[in-house]
């Protein structure tokens, strides 16, 4: 069963003593099967936003133990800051990664809570997907009033805590914890240091919007409705929180926004609304900045967004995605915007392991050249397809910008995106493969004694055989589909670059011959002959279609050189 991994984004009320924050996050760092993301610490807010992810029970361990040194540490009493709070530890939110559901993760978070309030005496309220009654899933709702307020509010029967004790504890407060998606933190920096200009344009665009006054929008009477609550005008972007503050650090006002469904309002939408806002009232925004982390897919959608409004071609390396997203939202304004620390993939990516798509490529050829059998012909051709691959991409790419073909770059952009979508994958095959190898020397490897360790080793040994079967053909798989982009790049592309097209043809069916070199010597030692034979026939098919279509292409080509 595949490994499930959760977040957990705990939020500490201590911003600036580092020691404070050091021995918090220690306990994190010093607990197995755990990893500490991120830690950002804020001076203004007076906060610490924490990440961590690992494997749910060990994720537990880490945040209970992170929670009791908070309380032990930090006093509420004396505790002032711009971000709203109400206890040591004020929000401790999980989130599904990977391999576990949104349900799943509510049971975890319910799990901890029951923790944080029997073992620890923490007053403990749930929140959002967590929450155990309707009224209490808006974490505003939750934490009205703030610190200031808790004593008031844990004496009121409708206050009674999800776990722990009701009685106020001033020293450290209470703590939300929650279930939720994803949820992005983000600030939007303004060319002003006033916070109630800050403030307007939060209101502008956050869902809830702004309380509707009669005549003067700022100073008129409260409008209220039949139950006597204020009336709403709602903001102009959905699933959005923001609000206005003075960053004294940087010496600028900032919108802090939590997006808390990006597929809803992605990050570059939402910078883009806050600048029409901010023009409005005669205000510019010079940047933004990322409090914790961001998906992957969150900054490229951001890069192909401003490059589509550029009309420029989106089939470009996720390098130069984030680079552009960064750029254009000014994700380095206030300090420089570090991918492996603020991207979740490539923060939890397994730095220990030696991938051969990370040699250079002098690297990669004296490890081939290397007396192991691995890497051998199927990361050879899997190599070998992606460059065919990476050169249709690159004649799309200079199609797309090419003088006097500026009507058509979304017509290229479209095969470029095609094309770099294939050599990615076959870039992640060059490791597979080798992978797969590695898989039946380690089948090899197990125990024979018995009857039943005989049999297990078989069976490790046929189920290793067939990953060394299908990924090799799914190299050919995706070199034949490169060919469609080589194809058309040799037909209408850019023709200063026809020849390029067909050296990618030459690439592609070097991948799909080699591949299937190797397709063949694997299911000869497979016992299932029927499964061998059905995969052989179909890997046929493929290398007699890219034959065929590498003499089409090398026509084309000639005909124009």
């Amino acid at each position: 069963m595949a490994t499930q991994l959760i977040e957990c984004v705990p939020n500490f009320s201590e911003g600036n003593d580092e020691s404070i924050i050091k021995q918090i996050t220690d306990e994190i760092e010093n607990s197995e099967g755990v990893t500490l993301l991120d830690v950002d610490p804020g001076k203004a807010t007076n906060r610490t936003v924490v990440t961590l992810v690992g494997t749910p029970d060990a994720v537990l361990d880490a945040a209970v133990k992170a929670v009791r040194k908070a309380a032990e540490l930090i006093d509420m009493s004396k505790h002032h800051g711009a971000h709203p709070r109400f206890g040591a530890t004020d929000v401790c939110p999980l989130v599904p990664v990977s391999n576990i559901t949104m349900e799943e993760t509510v049971e975890y978070a319910r799990k901890l809570a029951k923790r944080l309030g029997e073992e620890m005496g923490i007053t403990v309220f749930c929140y959002e997907n967590a929450a155990l009654t309707e009224e209490r899933r808006n974490l505003a709702v939750v934490r009205k009033g703030e610190y200031e307020a808790l004593k008031d509010r844990l004496a009121m029967p409708q206050w009674k805590p999800d776990f722990g004790p009701a009685e106020f504890n001033p020293k450290s407060g209470a703590t939300a914890v929650g279930a939720r998606d994803f949820l992005v933190a983000y600030n939007i920096n303004l060319n002003t240091t006033s916070t109630r200009r800050a403030n307007a344009i939060a209101f502008d665009v956050r869902e809830r919007g702004r309380t509707k006054r009669e005549g003067d929008p700022v100073t008129g009477k409260i409008v209220k409705d039949e139950n006597g609550k204020p009336v709403m005008i709602p903001g102009s972007l959905k699933c959005v929180k923001g609000i206005g503050w003075f960053i004294e650090e940087y010496g600028v006002a900032q919108i802090s926004m939590n997006l808390t469904n990006i597929s809803v309002t992605p990050v570059h939408v939402a910078f883009d609304e806050v600048c029409k806002k901010a023009h409005d009232r005669g205000v510019r925004v010079s940047g933004s900045e990322l409090v914790g982390l961001m998906p992957l897919n969150a900054v490229l959608d951001a890069g192909r967004y401003f490059l589509r409004k550029q009309n420029r071609s989106l089939g470009v390396s996720d390098k130069e995605l984030i680079k552009i997203a960064v750029k254009s939202m000014g994700l380095d304004e206030l300090y420089p915007f570090k991918p492996e620390e603020k991207i979740i993939e490539y923060a939890i990516a397994d730095k220990t392991r030696n991938k051969l798509v990370d040699l250079t490529l002098s690297e990669f050829v004296w490890e081939t050249a290397s007396e192991s059998p691995a890497p051998g012909g199927g990361s050879i051709a899997a190599a070998a397809g992606a460059m065919g691959a990476a050169l249709a991409t690159m004649v799309a790419n200079l199609s797309s910008h090419k003088r006097g073909w500026d009507a058509r770059w979304q017509e290229f952009s479209d095969w470029a995106v095609k094309g770099k979508k294939i050599h990615d994958e076959l870039l992640r095959l060059i490791d597979e493969d080798t992978d797969a190898f590695n898989m039946i020397m380690a089948a090899f490897g197990l125990p024979k004694g018995s009857d039943a360790e005989k049999a297990a080793r078989q069976a490790a040994i046929q189920d290793a055989t067939k990953a060394a079967i299908e990924i090799p053909f799914r190299v050919m798989e995706q070199s034949l589909a490169s060919m469609e982009v080589v194809k058309a790049m040799a037909q209408i592309g850019n023709p200063n670059s026809v020849s390029d097209a067909g050296v990618g043809a030459l690439c592609a069916r070097t991948a799909v011959m080699g591949a299937y070199l190797n397709v063949k010597i694997n299911s000869a030692d497979l016992e299932d002959k029927a499964w061998a034979a059905d995969i052989l026939a179909r890997g046929a098919a493929v290398q007699e279609q890219a034959q065929t279509l590498e003499k089409e292409i090398l026509q084309i080509v000639e005909g124009k050189l």
